[in-house]
């Protein structure tokens, strides 16, 4: 059992203080507790945590110190690519889309594959795509104002008579 002594207590408070993310309070909280002489299943009970989970943040904080409970270990920007190399990659393809050309996102996939050195998941190139403002433009398959193909028969059959009539 690990023994808390003053200086480890003022840390934790300090670290209390300072802190402002609700998880890490908690956290702080039962590391002060145990601190206080409580039991890992007294501590469980009053800020809602596993008794094991208590004895894991005494070993975490044994092994890293305030750090290892404090500092936020996930996080968010999981990007393989800063911001800028993302834009660099799709420059030349911007530029074959400007001029009017088709653009594959397999291809792009692939040169971003190729830039980071493995794999990514099906969708990551599409959100990759996304936060620099692309969208998925496709050719129409018809004109909008296109006639139905009743109409369509129809006239072919008027210019047939039409025609016809003129022969005559």
């Amino acid at each position: 059992m690990y023994k808390f002594t003053d200086e480890d207590r003022r840390v934790i408070e300090e670290a209390r203080k300072k802190n402002q993310n609700k998880r890490v309070e908690k956290r702080l909280y039962a590391l002060l507790l145990k601190a206080d002489g409580m039991s890992s299943q007294e501590v469980g009970k009053k800020v809602d945590f596993h008794p094991a989970y208590i004895t894991e943040l005494i070993s975490k904080y044994r092994k890293g110190g305030i750090g290892a409970l404090v500092e936020n270990h996930y996080p968010g920007n999981r990007r393989n690519l800063t911001y800028a190399e993302e834009e660099e990659i799709l420059k030349p393809f911007k530029e074959k889309a400007d001029k009017g050309e088709l653009v594959d996102v397999a291809e792009i996939a692939a040169v971003y594959v190729e830039k980071v050195g493995h794999s990514i998941g099906s969708g990551q190139i599409y959100r990759v795509l996304h936060r620099h403002g692309w969208r998925k433009v496709m050719p129409r398959g018809r004109h909008p104002k296109k006639a139905n193909e009743e109409a369509i028969a129809a006239s072919k059959k008027l210019t047939i008579v039409s025609r016809a009539s003129d022969i005559m």
